[in-house]
């Protein structure tokens, strides 16, 4: 019989390929709001409804849609109106990158009253990274009223924002959703199954003879250009000591060949019959023992990429002089960013002989610049190009896809797509770098600090991207709270035979904090003081500058955002005091705990920010920035700060980024750059413009400048409207190009800190080691806020993200160091249900400074927050994460001697300097 199947409402008798999921048979025929989040059925990003009933496109064989009804998020919607769940997700602005927002409103359209009263379950097959899940809650919600959505505000957060419709239609663009070229080819990889070998030889006979093979490319066909997959604007801040392919493996999953084919199937077919000869090489396969005389060395230098050692005063005359010392290290784990989107790009050459490389970035400038450092081109020869990306949290402020595929198109001549599957994600790409840090402090009983030394060991990994980066701000921001007149920091990053550490939300400040504010719990409790009164006591004050110096040197100021940080927690603190003065259930114990964390309002490491404003024929105007969006809001925020310099509304403002030939140069998209500091870019153009626009209509009109104004659509002038269009006819009859640039540089003015807190209320059941947050709290210092609906939400998927690396997210490595968690149900990150909402309260300390970076910051201090609770909770302080039932119930089995008031108070058993009892 003849295939035949409904899609949408359009009938198709193309039938899939033999064992063809529907997902893949789906965005074959166009419909690419069917996203590919993990092939294994666990994200749901892939959810579309059959015969009515959702289901995993990834997971469901496409030939049973014979004779069926198939519905996308495309055809979600009738007549041109939005669903009810579509609108409701876009009033409520229940998605921040957006890529799992069509799965979501697909399931969401397809539940029952009944299931729609326990959304946990409900939607437990949903993923979701960025949001917290907080605001999908709220969209669901809102949907589930009668059916429709009229419960949100038209001016909810996110009802202004343009890319709202495209994100829950399924329209927007995401890296592989454009068109693709004609005649692409596709790549997979093989990957080495040892931590360190030499290639003696590559047999590619087999895999060159399949049909549809175009090549194998091995290292003899790459680049001999060693460089870094970090992207910073100074690229001599990261090692170069990788190649595109080499001869020489470093870690398990490092690509030893890429073969070139038709189709993918073709591509993975042919990796499987190519020969590798290897001489295995010795490996070391941690920090500790990478550091040791005489060990193996991982790359041609010393395994030490990066060390910082500094120091003021006199630490043991600080520690002397102490009426406590504290000594002990903390251990924090590898942990992946597990964006939605996977890495994935397409090279292909244009008409005008150009390379075109579309790719999911957060950098697009530096993507390009790093691609001619390779291949040695030209920059007007590259053209770099990014759609909307479905998550980053810093896994894409690298070259992992872009220099691989761009050898393939320059080798055959033809357009070449790369997407990494979900295992290579966990397994090949990036992630945090684990430290050990050994902290040693010294403190009076009135809570001031005497002197601190901090001792770090960080594992980057086989390659130093990122490597002396992010040993330098964890340490700077970690410690930049505090004042202490003695200090000593002696730092290493280390190169070991495992997969490469890199840039992580938080940049190895949330290490560092972990150890640092675990630390000062333990202090303040050996004192009787409350931990946060030891906080207050120990801080900087408002004129201090931080201790250590930020990548750049300078020593960023504190202001008074500390001291209202710390306010506003304690009173957000004793209006829950009823709360946590219940007692806890039954064979359970109840604790608190808090942290707070600082980090730098940009990055003191040459980031440039630009941005173009135009006025256009329509009398609307052009903004364009350099990086994409990608779940950080900026577009949106951007937009707002250009309608409000020039007294317009943003529907009036089209935004585009994430291209090369759009702008000169622009660092990027990360460090929480976006809104500060290319937002300084835009007013400064948008005032540029303004002024234009002002001097212009008073030419035309030949009245003084000072009396005319700006407003919406027009430009007054003595009491005379001459509209924007009006204003364009005569700029462009005269010559004149109504357009101005503008560049903002991290640079350029003094370095301040912002500061967020974090308090969490805890049950730990201590005969499972279960450990449930009942309450969260989370002040953030926001300076000038531009969107406060956005600003929460980001903080609500930081803690969310926080508490999944502090409590189940490990990449564990076995002995031979593969990573055994290699797909999303080993992988353990949070679900929709795990855990309550968090009370985010946002602090506009000085409402005429810029705004200030939060999504960043806000991680940092999770883990040490939840970690103080446990301990207040149980009286044992647990030192690595993360804080698994097991990890937990362990700690409290090795501690069962001591008294809950012993470990809390140290009064019952006397406590020496050096240390305590474990």
């Amino acid at each position: 019989m003849p295939f035949s199947v409904c899609v949408n409402g359009q009938r198709s008798d193309r039938p899939p390929l033999p064992g063809q999921c529907l997902r893949s048979y789906l965005r074959e025929q166009g419909w690419t709001g069917v996203k590919k989040g993990c092939d294994s059925g666990d994200c749901g990003a892939c959810t579309v409804h059959v015969d009515g009933m959702a289901v995993h496109s990834c997971l469901y064989p496409a030939h049973r849609i014979d004779g069926r009804t198939v519905t996308t998020v495309e055809g979600l919607g009738a007549d041109g109106l939005l669903h009810p769940v579509q609108e409701a997700f876009a009033l409520a602005r229940g998605f921040q990158c957006g890529y799992c927002t069509p799965g979501f409103v697909m399931t969401t359209a397809a539940l029952s009253q009944g299931q729609l009263d326990d959304l946990p379950q409900a939607l437990k097959g949903n993923l979701c990274r960025c949001t917290g899940y907080q605001s999908i809650i709220r969209a669901v919600r809102a949907a589930s009223v009668h059916g429709t959505p009229s419960c949100v505000s038209q001016h909810a957060p996110g009802s202004a924002d343009p890319a709202a419709h495209a994100v829950v239609t399924g329209a927007a663009r995401f890296t592989l959703d454009g068109p693709e070229p004609d005649g692409l080819l596709h790549l997979a990889l093989v990957r080495s199954p040892h931590r360190h070998a030499r290639i003696l030889d590559i047999d590619t006979r087999a895999a060159l003879a399949v049909p549809g093979v175009h090549a194998v490319l091995t290292h003899r066909h790459a680049p001999v250009t060693r460089f870094s997959t970090a992207l910073h604007e100074r690229s001599e801040d990261d090692p170069a000591d990788l190649r595109v392919l080499d001869d020489v493996v470093r870690h398990v999953g490092q690509r030893v060949a890429a073969v070139v084919a038709d189709s993918l199937a073709l591509a993975q077919e042919a990796c499987r019959l190519i020969q590798v000869t290897y001489q295995v090489l010795p490996a070391v396969g941690t920090a500790e023992e990478a550091m040791r005389p005489g060990a193996v060395r991982v790359g041609d230098g010393p395994n030490v990429i990066a060390h910082l050692h500094r120091s003021m005063g006199d630490v043991d005359h600080g520690l002397a002089g102490a009426d406590t010392v504290y000594d002990h290290c903390f251990t924090t784990q590898r942990v992946q960013h597990t964006a939605l989107e996977c890495h994935a790009a397409r090279v292909w050459t244009d008409g005008e002989g150009r390379l075109r490389v579309h790719t999911s970035t957060q950098a697009p400038h530096l993507v390009r610049r790093r691609l001619c450092d390779i291949f040695g081109f030209d920059l007007e020869r590259v053209r770099v190009t990014a759609g909307r990306v479905g998550g980053a949290f810093g896994g894409k402020q690298e070259v992992l896809t872009e220099d691989i595929t761009t050898l393939a198109c320059l080798h055959t001549g033809r357009p070449v797509q790369l997407e990494l599957s979900r295992a290579e994600e966990l397994t090949a790409t990036t992630t945090r770098h684990p430290f050990r840090t050994r902290v040693t402090i010294g403190a009076r009983h009135d809570g001031t600090l005497t002197a601190m030394k901090i001792h770090v060991l960080a594992d980057t990994g086989a390659y130093g991207n990122h490597g002396p980066g992010v040993l330098e701000t964890g340490c700077a921001e970690g410690l930049a709270p505090y004042r202490c007149p003695n200090l000593t920091v002696d730092a290493y990053s280390v190169r070991t035979h495992n997969v490469p550490s890199g840039a992580f939300r938080g940049y190895g400040a949330a290490q560092i904090v972990f150890a640092v504010e675990s630390a000062l719990d333990d202090i303040a409790h050996r004192l009787g003081l409350d931990p946060l009164t030891m906080r207050e006591r120990a801080c900087l004050r408002p004129a201090d500058r931080a201790v250590l110096p930020g990548v750049g040197g300078q020593h960023a100021l504190m202001g008074s955002a500390l001291h209202d940080v710390l306010h506003a927690l304690r009173q957000a603190r004793e209006d829950r005091r009823l709360e946590r003065e219940r007692p806890a259930p039954a064979g359970c114990h109840v604790g608190e705990g808090l942290a707070i964390a600082a980090h730098h309002s940009v990055p003191a490491d040459g980031h440039i920010a630009q941005a173009k404003a135009v006025l256009a024929a329509d009398g609307c105007y052009d903004l364009t920035t350099g990086a994409p969006e990608f779940g950080s809001g900026a577009g949106t925020a951007l937009c707002r700060i250009a309608a409000r310099t020039l007294g317009t509304s943003t529907a009036r403002v089209r935004l585009h980024q994430g291209d090369t030939d759009l702008l000169e140069h622009d660092t990027g998209g990360f460090a929480s750059t976006a809104v500060p500091l290319t937002g300084q870019a835009v007013t400064r153009a948008c005032q540029d413009l303004a002024g234009l626009l002002i001097d212009t209509a008073a030419a035309y009109t030949d009245t003084p400048s000072e009396d005319c104004r700006l407003t919406e659509d027009a430009v007054h002038c003595a009491g005379t409207a001459l509209p924007l269009t009006g204003i364009h006819r005569y700029a462009r009859a005269a010559g004149l190009r109504l357009q101005a640039d503008a560049t903002a540089a991290a640079d350029d003015g003094d370095l301040s800190l912002s500061v967020s807190a974090q308090w969490f209320r805890v049950r730990v059941n201590p005969v499972t080691g279960v450990l449930s947050v009942l309450d969260s709290v989370h002040i953030a210092d926001a300076g000038r806020i531009v969107h406060t609906g956005q600003s929460r939400a980001q903080i609500e998927g930081a803690v969310v993200q926080g508490l999944g690396c502090a409590l189940s997210e490990e990449l564990t490595t076995g002995p031979d160091g593969h990573i055994t968690t290699s797909d999303l149900r080993s992988y353990a990150i949070p679900r929709l249900g795990d855990y309550p909402p968090t009370h985010v309260q946002l602090i506009d300390h000085d409402s005429t400074t810029a705004p200030k970076p939060l999504a960043e910051l806000a991680i940092n201090p999770i883990a040490a927050a939840l970690a103080n609770a446990v301990h207040d909770a149980l009286g044992v302080r647990i030192r690595t994460l993360p804080l698994r039932p097991d990890s937990v119930w362990s700690a409290l089995a090795s501690t069962s001697g001591r008294t809950r008031a012993d470990a809390r108070s140290g009064r019952q058993r006397p406590i020496a300097r050096g240390g305590e009892p474990s």
